[in-house]
């Protein structure tokens, strides 16, 4: 088993026996058709991936997908169906990482509804190999739309958690502390908004902190800076596309929205 592998099984055995019961994020901000463009910049300021984010909405169903293309030809090519019925709940997520920029390339699909998980892998030779298996994933998986549950958090929200299912061993679920940090201030396009800033943690404890930090694989906090309003946006990210590699600022750059 390659290191990284044992790392997050070991990691999903130690936070499922600790799971706390899900409180899923109700409907505040029914989510409109709309398009958006982002800029991914490295720690040095240097812009390293244009990112285009498109939205549609079919009843309470909702589709979006993000796509950053880098300078060096790699992709982030993500695709997020779920329902914003009451409460959000996810029905598939299909995420794709490939090029110079990713050194473990991936290709994984969740079907939440079916509890079917794909990989998708090429091996040296550029044969395909396909494995899907059936898992039993809580109802607070959030793969996809963490963001738009950001959105929809009260301004007063006290830290909670959501599931992630990492694409590594076939799927592994990772538990996330999401916590209100501060509130800041973001210019875009010469003006100036108001944002809360949340900080997305991988809980990692006790004897996994150590092996983590053994392995050289300790995953880094995510930063969110969420604008408030009617009209709130997740205008600013930065951590590591994936979970792993060099740190990344994703901006907000442009809005439309749709009618």
């Amino acid at each position: 088993m390659r290191r990284s592998d044992f790392l997050v099984v070991v990691l999903w055995t130690m936070t499922v026996g600790t799971a706390a019961l899900a409180e899923p994020i109700s409907v505040r901000h029914i989510q409109r058709p709309m398009h958006r463009f982002m800029v991914a910049r490295s720690e040095d300021g240097k812009t390293i991936a244009s990112g285009e984010f498109s939205q549609i909405v079919q009843g309470d169903e909702v589709t979006m997908r993000l796509t950053y293309k880098f300078v060096d030809g790699s992709i982030d090519d993500e695709t997020t169906t779920y329902r914003q019925q009451g409460t959000f709940r996810l029905v598939r997520n299909h995420h794709i990482q490939k090029g110079p920029f990713f050194t473990k390339p991936i290709d994984f699909t969740v079907e939440a509804a079916t509890g079917i998980v794909t990989s998708r892998t090429i091996d040296k030779n550029g044969k395909i190999h396909v494995e899907s298996k059936h898992m039993n994933l809580p109802d607070d998986l959030a793969n996809g739309f963490v963001g738009t549950l950001l959105l929809n958090v009260p301004h007063n929200t006290t830290p909670f958690r959501v599931w992630m299912l990492a694409p590594v061993g076939g799927g592994r679920l990772v538990r996330l502390l999401i916590s209100p940090d501060d509130e800041q201030t973001v210019h875009l396009a010469g003006q100036t908004f108001k944002a809360t800033v949340f900080r997305i943690h991988p809980e990692m404890g006790g004897i996994l902190r150590v092996i983590a930090r053994l392995f050289g694989l300790q995953p880094k906090d995510v930063m969110v800076w969420v604008l408030e309003g009617e009209e709130p946006a997740v205008a600013v990210i930065v951590g590591q596309l994936g979970g792993y590699g060099p740190v990344v600022s994703s901006d907000l750059v442009e809005t439309s929205l749709g009618k």
